[in-house]
């Protein structure tokens, strides 16, 4: 056996690397293994290649005993739960492992202790005054840290000079002797003890250059840290100077609002100032909330909102109508939830049949391990619809029901059908858009892809006063027409197709296709687009999701528009995470209405009473300034049920998506088995149902685009029966069963419409037009 290659060091000198024998047993004895030394640890494994993925063993220098057997074997143990016998090829070779191991064992041992006492010492500190005064704290430290370490230099240098005074005395000591003629043998061993003496000197020399050179070392990273450390300081005093000058401004600001001093409009109307005034003394409490000081808003869109002047703040219910005239503006709460409740036509209101109790769990998600790297680094490029995924990254319900979970917070449409003004109506329907990604924030997992031909059906009509149906009407590109009608006045459509690239770190989910609602008694039609989708952390740490973008909700018949904006998160915004602000216009681009919340949390929206333009932003821009009343909450988000961390975090109504129900369609998407499997925690037989599905939706595929060429008479070279759009996109040649696409007359687009029939077709038990899917 040829002799191992002897370790060497790395230029950091940190870490030590090498070939050593390790026994293993009495029938193998000792097998040679490659050992790697760093940062106290000492680790091995059968080969060099294997340090990228397999560890075959660690052992902790800080408590292990380090013993000498012989010339070339040392034992290496930590008590008894590991012993390493280990033995090196040559004696030089044992003498260097041990003291790397010994150095490696002192180092360990120190920082062990250095973190204890800093451990320790923590809770017993003295306070410090303000940021400042922990700045200097840690300075001090540095420096005291460096004068002992120059002290210690310092001691190893004298050291050196005693060695080399005592080593020079000694040589001269030899030449003298070495004058003296003696036999021969001790001629011999007089120039061996020179040269030994000279080693020596070289050696010491070596020493103190090598502590100068740390010294030299160390005091360049004290620079470096002083200089960090002042920086630090410098930034924090200037915080706490800005923070102060804050709370002077808001304390003078706040004070200059509850004089009437800062608004224009105040001076317009001195009867009606002196009126309020004037009831003030009998009312304060009911003042103070009505003047609350509203924090100025900084929004991306470029507007800044101010609270009004207190003569547009209603003061009781006998005078809304003469400020309203004064003002001339409309009430504010003409579809507040009182009058839904009072309508004799609310559901609420009429003795109604007991209806289905729905589910509240499902079974708890299993704790499945998988190397995402493996099947992520082959997708780095490619549409999220074109990656075959095991359901281990899905949850348990469909594209199609993801949809259809647009409808949780219906009530806002609801409430937006009651409206008399228009441009409050709009202010829900905007809300209701916001809502719709209320439950993504915590929903990490991907829905199934709808097959070609899969339905999904959500009947509420009896709770809820609504029904919807949503069809997957292409798989290339994937396309879902959705419909829903509701008793109370409103009609919902989307065609929604899914354009996804997976970046690498993140996976980016584009929405295409538009939104329509359309109210019956206004005969208001609204329509707007989805925001991009972002899931981040996609290889390394914790999964999270972002919403960002700009929506336009356009009524098409007064030419209103309420302009949304989902501002991306960034660590260095001061802005809450997950804001969104927007803006209600006329058809003339006045401002009625500025909306503001989180698309996770809450929305709320506020009447604008005057508007000016402000100062220049800081990017040269000039800002609008909304003077607008108090605001009113439009919409709050539901919390989820109990365990909902342990059940994919499903909302109530999510819960009962995929409950099973009689007189469904034969395509619909509860009936789909993986789905049904992956719910009730059977993942491996849930990933072998999958992937029989899609292969038999390509083989399907392939039998349509076989009939459509021999109806064609296309040769095998021709177009596949394969339809290609204008973009150069393959759409699939199937024709949907309860969709058909037309063009709208109001926005001029093209969109999957229900052409009607499946309600009736569900009435009278007749699916023979839904193909075999499953």
């Amino acid at each position: 056996m040829s002799e191992p290659k002897a370790p060497t060091p790395t230029p950091a000198g940190d870490t030590y690397k090498g070939w050593l024998f390790k026994w293993t047993n009495y029938i193998k004895g000792y097998q040679r293994r490659w050992f790697v030394l760093s940062n106290g640890l000492l680790s091995y494994y059968r080969t060099q290649a294997e340090m990228g993925h397999t560890c075959r063993g660690t052992i902790n220098l800080a408590t292990a005993n380090i013993a000498v057997e012989d010339s070339c074997n040392f034992v290496i143990s930590n008590g008894g739960a590991q012993t390493y016998h280990l033995k090196a090829s040559s004696e030089v070779e044992r003498q260097r492992w041990i003291t790397a191991l010994e150095l490696a064992k002192a180092k360990a041992v120190r920082n062990q202790a250095e973190s204890d006492d800093s451990g320790d010492e923590c809770p017993t500190s003295p306070p410090t005054s303000g940021q400042g005064g922990g700045a200097r704290n840690s300075n001090s430290e540095v420096q005291s840290t460096l004068r002992t370490l120059g002290s210690k230099v310092e001691d190893l240098s004298t050291c050196n000079d005693l060695i080399a005074k005592h080593g020079s005395a000694l040589q001269r000591s030899l030449s003298e002797l070495e004058g003296v003629r003696l036999g021969g043998d001790t001629d011999g061993k007089i120039r061996q003890v020179t040269e030994r003496a000279t080693l020596f000197r070289i050696t010491s020399n070596a020493m103190i250059n090598a502590c100068r050179d740390f010294l030299a070392l160390a005091q360049a990273h004290s620079k470096r840290w002083q200089k960090a450390l002042h920086s630090e300081r410098d930034q924090r005093i200037r915080l706490e100077e800005t923070l102060e000058q804050l709370a002077k401004q808001h304390n003078h600001l706040e004070r200059a609002f509850r004089g009437a001093t800062v608004l224009p409009l105040s001076q317009s109307n001195p009867a009606l100032n002196s009126k309020i005034s004037g009831s003030a003394k009998g009312d304060a409490s009911d003042e103070d909330d009505e003047n609350e000081f509203f924090d100025a808003m900084e929004d991306p869109a470029g507007f800044i909102t101010v609270p009004a002047d207190p003569k547009y703040h209603r003061r009781s219910g006998s005078n809304i109508s003469g400020l309203s005239a004064e003002a001339g503006i409309d009430d504010q709460s003409l579809c507040d939830e009182q009058s839904l409740g009072s309508n004799p036509e609310s559901p609420q209101s009429l003795d109604v049949e007991p209806v289905r109790k729905r589910r509240t769990k499902i079974p708890d998600k299993p704790n499945y391990s998988l190397n995402l790297w493996s099947i992520m680094k082959n997708c780095i490029g490619k549409e999220l619809s074109k990656i075959p995924m095991p359901v281990n990254f899905n949850e348990p319900i469909s594209m199609l029901q993801r949809l259809s979970e647009d409808l949780e917070y219906y009530e806002l449409l609801d409430k937006a059908a009651k409206c008399q003004s228009s441009l409050e109506q709009l202010c829900y329907v905007a809300a209701f858009t916001v809502s719709s990604y209320s439950t993504t924030v915590h929903r990490t997992g991907k829905p199934f892809n709808p097959l070609l031909g899969e339905t999904y059906e959500l009947d509420r009509l009896r709770e809820s006063g609504y029904r919807s149906l949503c069809e997957q009407v292409s798989h290339h590109p994937p396309a879902a027409a959705h419909h829903a009608i509701s008793e109370r006045g409103w009609t919902l459509r989307q065609e929604i197709s899914l354009a996804s690239k997976f970046r690498g770190k993140y996976l980016s989910i584009m929405p295409l296709g538009s939104i329509q609602c359309v109210f019956e008694k206004s005969n208001n039609h609204y329509s707007w687009k989805k925001v991009t989708t972002t899931v981040h952390n996609i290889i390394v740490g914790k999964l999270w999701i972002d919403q960002s973008g700009e929506i336009d909700v356009v009524n098409h018949r007064t030419g209103d528009c309420c302009h949304l904006k989902f501002a991306p998160y960034s660590y260095f915004s001061r802005d809450v995470a997950r804001k969104v602000t927007g803006v209600v216009t006329d058809k003339e681009g006045k401002a009625h209405y500025v909306l503001s919340g989180t698309w996770d949390e809450k929305m709320e929206f506020s009447r604008v009473m005057q508007s000016n333009k402000g100062e220049n932003g800081t990017e040269g821009k000039q800002k609008t300034v909304y003077q607008t009343l108090k605001a009113k909450e439009l919409w709050r988000k539901n919390p989820l049920p109990e365990g909902a961390e342990t059940m994919y975090y499903f909302s109530s109504l999510a819960l009962t998506l995929n409950e099973s129900e009689e007189g469904v369609a034969p395509t619909d998407s509860r009936r789909r088995p993986d789905q049904q499997l992956m719910e009730a925690g059977r993942w491996d037989e849930a990933n072998a149902e999958k992937q029989r599905l899609e292969e038999k939706q390509r083989s399907v595929r392939r039998e349509r685009e076989r009939e459509a060429q021999r109806a064609a008479n296309l040769p095998e070279e021709g177009a596949e029966g394969v339809e290609v759009a204008e973009d150069g996109v393959h759409q699939d040649n199937y024709e949907a069963m309860w969709f058909e696409r037309t063009e709208d007359v109001v926005t001029g687009e093209s969109m999957h419409v229900y052409k009607g029939g499946y309600w009736e077709a569900k009435d009278h038990g007749n699916w023979d037009i839904c193909p075999d899917i499953y």
